[in-house]
């Protein structure tokens, strides 16, 4: 989500110089590189008098924690950034802000949030719409946390990942400016919930700087453990009031914007473009002229609202609305950010609207939420990864099973059909640098219990398929089918890629999606256990690449781009690629850098540095097996497979750029020149869906955004 002009309001902080760099090579770094940066600053930034020493622990709930010199909880890794450490930023403890801090002043509300100095409009609207259901509310913010009885200085906050609830404890210091808070605030001074749950989010994506710029429905999420589409209200149905409080009430969460308008600006009547909003309420309200259908919105700046009809400042329509009615609608005329308008306008205004879809309410007897069953499965090279259905090994691809019966809750628009949702979400792509392209299909079961066989997919035709296959993170297939048997099958664009993946299946009742067995199911229990890496042979392990990173990088723990081209050089020398080093181009090395580092200063730490290596054994089993001559370089007709075994795929037109702009005179790539392709192809294309806020296809730069995307990469 980019920056809007709200921000040109909030004060200067210029950047402090950098301190000298020592580019001693020999030197060691720090024993414990992961967060060093973090511990340094945070020390420096602890000023108490209390005794004890910084760096001891203590025991919160059987959990050893480091304390500071006040004998307060400090997160020494935390991951800090660039504009946390600018001059003039303080990191400061709520009772260092105001005399009495409470985490919640008459509990936490959709109303709590403001936003700050990030461009995190789409993390906010995303914690607006979870404080309208206190159940879920609760779930991730723990109750009973406060800085009265028990308080040590660390809060815990959880969040969904991949099937499950995890914990994240962080410390309640935090970055102020003029003891304003610079990111995150209530409009209440002394409530801090809400500012300390958008910092344990931040530790959770690797930092503040990781929440500039998202996708509000990847916020939900994580924060609820829901299924969340992307649909767009140009195509939503007639009766849009009735489909919407038919998603409210089965306690979905949902976000709108408008993403054509240019990028900080707003229309005439005061809509944000390209801006994350929450609609968190529906309503028929009586008039003196009859009913009229409205939506309530929310903006999570606090500020900057609708300034049509029925808006809180110069709305007449108000006027023709009874004072208990307002009472009702719990209306108030106040700059906060909430308004509410006509549904016909909200179609004129919005374009994009993102739906969390929730199960596992049962405690809210105001919802009446999904079941959701789910299956974590794997596509293993040769053996369950079949790909697409143009291909002949569809068949071999996972398969699930699936009962519908109608229920008690059918759908009013379809009563003899059966609603559900099923969602594919892969598992840890961005740690594995591969975004595979996935995609959904359901097939009817002719037989009860069966695997479906190459000759049955033969014979028979998809009940329901997604439109096309996505690299996002999670596709959503929703919709209805007669009530029976049917097989679902998650599959990858391309055969024999490897991957794993999360299946959840929503439905009206608790129906299990079970997994359907091969006849003679082969034991795949060896054969991923273990799975065979080419890059073993080519490239030192992590403990020794450890011990390369400490022997380059300079004293305060950076990897700059001639001390990785080094660090390379040394570490290819020793396996079967070695002389491929002879390629490795310290402008590659420069490219490296700058396309990994999260904080725009062209070096990378240790947690940055082991991302990348990661990558590069991804990349370098892709390498080794493309290369089928063993010469060290793909042939120009290898780069195009390799490359969507890196799930990367291009049209004819960009692979005949690749070969005039990335290959050697006799049109090979080499073993560096391929890291580096890949590499530049990956981030140019993270940096695109960066921009394209709910995935249309389409992104709007400015001026300064353009030069700073071309130039810096």
């Amino acid at each position: 989500m980019e920056k809007s002009p709200g921000f040109s309001s909030e004060p200067d902080v210029s950047l402090s110089p950098p301190p000298p760099d020592d580019d001693d090579a020999s030197s060691a770094c720090s024993d414990e590189l992961l967060g060093s940066q973090s511990r340094r600053w945070l020390a420096e930034l602890m000023a108490a008098d209390e005794p004890g020493e910084p760096g001891s622990d203590t025991a919160v709930n059987g959990e050893r924690i480091a304390v500071g010199r006040d004998g307060l909880f400090v997160d020494y890794h935390f991951p800090l950034g660039e504009l946390e450490m600018k001059a003039g930023v303080k990191w400061k403890r709520p009772k260092e802000m105001c005399r009495s801090p409470q985490f919640t002043v008459d509990g936490a509300s959709r109303l709590d949030v403001r936003q700050g100095k990030l461009s995190d409009c789409w993390l906010l609207s995303a914690i607006a719409s979870l404080a309208v259901h206190q159940t879920l509310l609760r779930k991730v913010v723990p109750p009973g946390q406060s800085f009265q009885g028990g308080y040590n200085g660390s809060f815990v906050f959880r969040f969904w990942q991949y099937g499950q609830w995890e914990d994240v404890r962080i410390d309640d210091l935090l970055p102020t400016y003029g003891n304003e808070l610079l990111y995150l605030s209530s409009p209440e001074k002394r409530e801090f919930w809400s500012s300390l749950l958008e910092k344990a989010y931040a530790k959770l994506k690797g930092g503040y700087r990781a929440l500039d710029m998202g996708f509000p429905h990847e916020a939900m999420v994580d924060m609820t453990g829901g299924v969340a589409e992307v649909l767009s209200v140009a195509v939503l149905p007639r009766e849009l009031p009735a489909f919407l409080a038919e998603l409210l009430a089965k306690g979905a969460l949902i976000n709108c914007a408008n993403t054509q308008g240019p990028l900080e600006y707003r229309n005439d009547l005061g809509i944000m473009f390209r801006h994350a909003y929450s609609l968190t309420a529906v309503e028929k309200v009586q008039t003196t002229y009859g009913p009229v259908d409205l939506v309530r919105i929310l903006n999570p700046w606090g500020n900057t609202e609708w300034l049509g009809p029925w808006s809180d400042r110069d709305g007449p329509e108000w006027n023709t609305v009874s004072a208990d009615e307002q009472k009702r609608l719990h209306r108030i005329r106040r700059e906060d950010g909430e308004f509410w308008m006509s549904v016909s306008d909200f179609r004129q205004n919005f374009e994009t609207m993102e739906v969390c879809h929730l199960a596992d309410l049962q405690n809210d007897a105001s919802v009446q939420p999904w079941s959701c069953a789910m299956h974590h499965g794997t596509w293993v090279p040769r053996v369950s990864a079949g790909g697409s259905p143009k291909g002949g090994w569809f068949w071999q691809n996972p398969q699930f099973g699936l009962v519908l019966s109608p229920g008690e809750h059918r759908s009013s628009e379809t009563p003899t059909r059966c609603a559900f949702i099923l969602a594919l979400m892969q598992k840890h792509q961005r740690r594995r640098g591969i975004d595979l392209s996935i995609a959904l299909h359901i097939y009817p079961a002719p037989h009860e219990g069966t695997h479906l066989s190459p000759d049955d997919l033969s014979k028979l035709r998809p009940a329901m398929s997604s439109s096309y296959y996505s690299s996002r993170r999670e596709v959503v297939l929703r919709g209805h089918l007669s009530p029976g048997r049917y097989v679902i099958i998650p599959s990858t664009a391309e055969p024999n890629q490897q991957g794993a993946f999360l299946l959840r299946v929503l439905t009206e009742q608790s129906h299990a999606a079970t997994p359907a067995q091969r006849p003679a199911e082969r034991d795949l229990t060896s054969i991923t256990a273990q799975p065979h890496y080419p890059h073993q042979a080519a490239l030192p392990s992590i403990k020794a690449m450890m011990q390369l990173f400490k022997k380059h990088c300079n004293k305060r723990g950076f990897c700059k781009p001639h001390h990785l081209h080094s660090l390379l050089t040394e570490a290819i020398q020793g396996g079967v690629l070695a002389g491929s080093e002879k390629n490795l181009a310290l402008e590659h090395c420069k490219s490296l850098v700058v396309l990994m580092d999260s904080q725009g200063i062209a070096q990378l730490t240790w947690m940055e540095f082991q991302a990348l290596w990661d990558k590069i054994r991804t990349w370098t089993d892709i390498f080794l097996a493309y290369d089928k001559n063993k010469t060290q370089r793909l042939e120009y007709k290898e780069v195009g497979p390799a490359l969507k075994a890196a799930g990367i795929v291009v049209d004819d037109l960009v692979m005949q750029l690749v070969g005039l702009r990335y290959t050697e005179p006799d049109m090979t790539i080499s073993y560096p020149g391929f890291l580096y392709l890949v590499m530049k192809l990956e981030s140019m294309i993270h940096k695109f869906h960066a921009y394209d806020m709910v995935g249309m296809g389409c992104i709007s730069l400015n001026y300064t955004q353009w030069l700073h995307m071309t130039i810096y990469n």
